[in-house]
């Protein structure tokens, strides 16, 4: 039997056979990779340069876009890699790292989700003390709260993973996850699973759970403003993030709050297209295209440019 100590690389399987369909694969999602990135450093430049941006709701959709380019990043160059080689393999100690900040990075999203959520709680059912509640110390210390969670949280699961013997070096999936490394294991995984099954579900549904209270109170609030332009003015401030928070939950529910995750990798294989290629590349149109400061900052920025341009022509 083997260990995990004599594992030094898995081959990926999931790949399709023919390599015109491999290099029409490759072009997708490279351009689908550089969309991504492109349009989140977007997001993070206009932030970061517009002092009408500089506020919380703002600093923390640049920690979402910031995210959205190391999660894409955690798992599409591999990915474009191993459709042109020949030897679909990772290392195992590269393959852990991917596992882990795969799932660091998704539980850091999912907590952020629901911190964005009490900013806009705060905002709209607590006008007069949002700035006071929400000034620079509290973001930063709810931002480091995020991601030092989510560091703690999938710790102790990925060195259980470590640990295991692995009598397959073959992952039935395209890049590292739980459920293909369980499937690769020697040993009974259930009690394993059931672990994972419970993280994950604390995770999820307790940001979902709080992120779900606040926005009913949020909508509320909305309903008793008495001009329908102001309801509108409200809504549209939280349209953006819902939208968001939709595709990010509709998408992992079914993946990850699930007892058995040996339950279907088929189904986990094109819930993982959506999770980690799809969604990146939204949550920047989305955030541009629904909220109208931003579409503000980046029509400005973008008559700038054309202006620096035709005065260099």
């Amino acid at each position: 039997m083997g260990n995990w100590s004599t594992v030094t690389e898995f081959t990926l399987t999931a790949f399709p056979a023919f390599l015109e369909l491999r290099i029409l694969l490759f072009v997708v999602l490279l351009l689908t990779y550089t969309l991504t990135a492109t349009g989140n450093i977007i997001i993070l430049s206009l932030i970061w340069t517009d002092n009408r941006l500089q506020t919380p709701m703002y600093f923390f959709l640049s920690n979402l876009s910031f995210l959205d380019i190391l999660f894409t990043t955690t798992i599409v160059p591999k990915l474009l890699a191993c459709l042109l080689e020949e030897k679909k393999t990772i290392p195992f100690a590269g393959c852990i790292i991917q596992v882990y900040f795969y799932f660091f990075l998704g539980t850091v999203e999912f907590i952020l989700l629901a911190v964005m959520s009490f900013d806009r709680y705060v905002a709209i059912c607590n006008p007069l003390r949002y700035t006071i509640i929400m000034n620079s110390r509290t973001c930063l210390l709810l931002v480091l709260g995020c991601w030092l969670g989510a560091f703690l949280s999938v710790l102790v699961p990925i060195i259980v993973v470590t640990r295991l013997p692995y009598c397959s070096k073959e992952i039935n999936h395209f890049f590292c996850g739980i459920a293909p490394l369980l499937q690769a294991a020697c040993v009974d995984t259930h009690l394993i699973e059931k672990m994972n099954f419970l993280l994950s579900a604390l995770v999820i549904l307790s940001s979902l759970a709080f992120t779900t209270g606040s926005y009913t109170y949020i909508i509320s609030t909305i309903l008793r403003i008495p001009s329908a332009q102001g309801r509108e003015k409200a809504f549209s401030t939280c349209a953006s993030h819902i939208t968001v928070v939709s595709i990010a939950y509709g998408s992992n529910v079914f993946v990850y709050v699930r007892p058995n995750q040996n339950y279907s990798l088929n189904f986990d294989k094109i819930a993982a297209i959506l999770i980690t290629v799809v969604t990146p590349l939204l949550n920047p149109f989305i955030y541009s295209l629904r909220n109208e400061k931003v579409k503000e900052v980046l029509r400005e920025a973008m008559d700038r440019i054309m202006s620096l341009i035709l005065r260099k022509t």
